[in-house]
């Protein structure tokens, strides 16, 4: 049986929302990841940040440009010793300055990933995957990198339909999610 994770970034607080700035308590890419865990069953592993970005967006932004830039690697907290069980790793982000957030980054370069499929999956709102796809396969050699999914976060309630398409794209019928 393989065994599948859903690890995730995602920020609540002051977010962008078609043009306008909302507070959420619960950020889209884990609304995302939720779903998604319904649909595959995998174990959920939340990236958080040991010192978290801003709770304003403004701030929040250029704290992560400033880490871009910088190629910084922030620490993560509780992060499991090792994925030798796992053999599908959906990854989910927000898309932070066209590319995965530098704390994705972090849990991609902690482990060795060989051999092990990454199914990206990033919520935006009108930037899509961004140059993530390449950035994932730079921090991850010997990983597989599988089709991605861009979800607008705005959208994201009712996101299910796409998600479900999205797995089903990764089985034959025979096949069972867990």
């Amino acid at each position: 049986m393989k065994k599948r994770l859903i690890a995730y970034f995602s920020r609540a607080d002051e977010n962008y929302f078609k043009g306008e700035l909302k507070y959420v308590s619960t950020g889209n890419t884990e609304k995302a990841a939720q779903k998604l865990q319904k649909i595959t069953g995998a174990d959920l592993l939340p990236l958080k940040m040991k010192e978290p970005y801003s709770a304003d967006y403004h701030e929040c932004v250029e704290e992560a440009r400033r880490d871009l830039a910088a190629q910084a690697r922030p620490e993560l907290a509780d992060l499991p010793e090792n994925l030798r069980e796992y053999t599908v790793i959906y990854l989910g982000f927000p898309n932070y300055c066209g590319t995965v957030p530098m704390p994705v980054m972090t849990f991609l370069e902690t482990y060795d990933l060989t051999g092990k499929k990454i199914r990206p999956f990033c919520t935006h709102e009108g930037s899509g995957m961004g140059s993530s796809e390449s950035d994932i396969l730079k921090a991850s050699p010997g990983a597989v990198l599988e089709m991605g999914v861009a979800i607008f976060g705005s959208d994201v309630e009712d996101c299910d339909d796409l998600l479900e398409r999205w797995v089903d794209s990764f089985y034959s019928h025979e096949e069972e999610y867990e």
